[in-house]
């Protein structure tokens, strides 16, 4: 029977194949059997038969099929989430066993909003596979952190960035999300005049945003709060001392909105740029990896 690899004590237990899950996984990224195909090296004659097998040996339909492009259906994104981690604890066991054994020091550094919402899980999937690496983690602004980065004090840096101008021999873009004006909920900031603003410290990428749009846009404010951290940032408009621009994820709370009126400009989006220093380890450009494909799971 297709997709059924064993049975046991006379009940059929239904296994997933991990070739077939990858090819599930490139579908969904791709929205498209045919580029899917390409990025696996199998043909889309192939691959949809495997999702055919697939979605017969979980009884349920996994895509919604259009004329240019495929969709997800609600039980394709439930087992998106699980094919992920499926193929992620793969690679782990195979890694543990077939990799070369890595030990040493890793030092990575970031700020802490950044580091604060990805690093946990990193670094206990990590230390998983390998138990003789020590990491340290090293925050402070983007500004700061790349300064060491360039004195050689840390491996790798997750820095914020306003432009997806980044340094193509040093590092990459891992992840962009919206920069917005935050709000405490119900609160009077917004409605002073000058418009009081809580931002980070000169250098940050979240700053010259806002600084630019306000100045732009010819808004009257005063910087009423600065901070090196987010979570100063954070303090200051829960006080309803001020406003302040912050990435989406970070104003999903109760006493926190998301501020839409004409009168304050838009934000550029913000990106997380992940920068090598010039000899970072293999143990870092492993740990690299890992941070990678986290952001990469955040985006799905």
């Amino acid at each position: 029977m297709t997709g059924l690899a064993g049975q046991t004590s006379g009940a059929t237990e239904r296994l997933l194949d991990t070739e077939v899950l990858r090819s599930f996984v490139a579908i969904a990224e791709h929205g498209s059997f045919t580029r899917a195909a390409k990025a696996v090296f199998r043909t889309p004659s192939a691959l949809s038969m495997q999702i055919k097998g697939l979605e017969t040996t979980l009884d349920k339909r996994l895509f919604v099929r259009e004329a240019r492009r495929v969709h997800l259906t609600e039980h394709g994104e439930l087992l998106l989430r699980y094919a992920r981690q499926l193929l992620q604890l793969n690679a782990e066991a195979v890694a543990c066993f077939l990799a070369p054994a890595l030990d040493g020091t890793v030092r990575v550094g970031t700020p802490d909003d950044v580091g604060g919402r990805i690093l946990p899980r990193v670094l206990a999937t990590f230390a998983r596979s390998n138990p003789a690496v020590q990491v340290d983690v090293i925050t402070g602004t983007s500004r700061v952190i790349l300064e060491r980065l360039d004195r050689e004090q840390i491996d790798f840096a997750l820095v914020t960035v306003g432009s997806r101008e980044v340094d193509s021999e040093r590092g990459e873009i891992v992840h962009s999300e919206p920069l917005v004006w935050a709000a405490r909920r119900g609160g009077s900031a917004k409605l002073r005049e000058p418009l009081p603003v809580a931002l980070a410290e000169p250098g940050c990428a979240w700053r010259a945003s806002a600084i630019d749009a306000l100045d732009r846009a010819g808004r009257s404010y005063r910087v009423a709060y600065s901070s090196d951290h987010s979570a100063g940032q954070r303090a200051a408009v829960l006080a309803d001392l001020a406003i302040a621009p912050l990435p989406r994820p970070l104003v999903d709370s109760a006493e926190l909105e998301v501020l839409d009126e004409p009168q304050l400009p838009p934000l550029i989006d913000t990106h997380t740029a992940l920068v090598f220093g010039t000899h970072c380890s293999d143990a870092g450009k492993a740990l690299s990896q890992h941070v990678v494909e986290a952001f990469r799971a955040l985006r799905g």
